[in-house]
């Protein structure tokens, strides 16, 4: 069953300090580095609603199906940025993300969207998820 979420409602934030490494030949950050930021985005979140204690304990985790990502500004060196995250749905055994890049200026550089499956990784096989990971995204929601 999918759940609706406020457009707006990204409650999970990750701030991050550009690096110079990261600049690109035109003098902006390379786009590649923009999954670099996505990526430990959605880390921050497995870590904020017990996926990573889920896979210590009992080798069940997040894997990623797909991913994709929309560009609207360019990030500049130096700067701090923020990743916010959203659930954008819950099904029985994936979930969807929704993630926003924004720049120093609060103004959004980028929009991400993610599709993750929870994986028994002992079995080779996708897990529904469980009435307490459910628990903790719908608490995402609600904050």
């Amino acid at each position: 069953m999918e759940k609706e979420t406020p457009i707006q409602h990204f409650p999970v934030k990750l701030h991050l300090r550009l690096d110079w490494s990261e600049l690109d030949l035109f003098g902006h950050i390379n786009n590649v580095m923009f999954f670099k930021y996505i990526q430990a985005s959605r880390i921050n979140y497995w870590e904020h609603v017990g996926f990573m204690n889920r896979y210590f304990k009992d080798k069940i985790g997040p894997i990623l199906v797909s991913t994709g990502c929309q560009f609207s500004k360019p990030l500049f060196y130096p700067d701090t940025i923020t990743v916010e995250v959203r659930l954008e749905f819950i099904k029985t055994t994936s979930i969807g993300l929704h993630h926003r890049i924004l720049n120093g200026k609060n103004e959004l550089s980028a929009e991400a969207h993610d599709v993750i499956v929870l994986y028994d990784f002992a079995k080779n096989e996708k897990v529904p998820i469980s009435a307490e990971l459910r628990e903790a995204m719908d608490k995402t929601i609600k904050n």
